[in-house]
């Protein structure tokens, strides 16, 4: 599976941004638990969201909750990452990666927020 991240930028606080994420490379797309991670200069990987194959179900850290939404377009094969409200600890690498047996991880999308 290949997954390419794209849709950052540089955003004041309270600005919004839309990432997108394109997967390929296998045909199962639509069974996939998709997922955005982000990491901080310094810092380690954390979570952000998830929602899964069906996209019934979203899951959210809670430092995003109530900011960020998860969907997903099964017939594109792409997950997106909308974010509102962004504040200057949003900052970092999204990473946006996908579950089946193991993860499958893309590429980094750059995320500056400033004060």
């Amino acid at each position: 599976v290949q997954l390419q991240a794209s849709g950052g930028g540089l955003v004041q606080a309270g600005g919004s941004l839309r990432l997108s994420c394109a997967a390929s490379g296998r045909t199962f797309y639509s069974t996939y638990v998709m997922a955005w991670f982000r990491q901080a200069p310094g810092k380690e990987r954390e979570f952000v969201a998830a929602i899964s194959w069906n996209g019934r179900d979203q899951y959210y850290a809670d430092s995003v909750k109530g900011r960020f939404t998860i969907s997903r377009d099964n017939a594109r094969s792409s997950v997106y990452l909308q974010m509102n409200s962004l504040k200057p600890e949003d900052t970092a690498v999204y990473y946006c990666a996908a579950y089946t047996v193991m993860w499958y991880w893309g590429q980094g999308t750059l995320v500056t927020v400033s004060s």
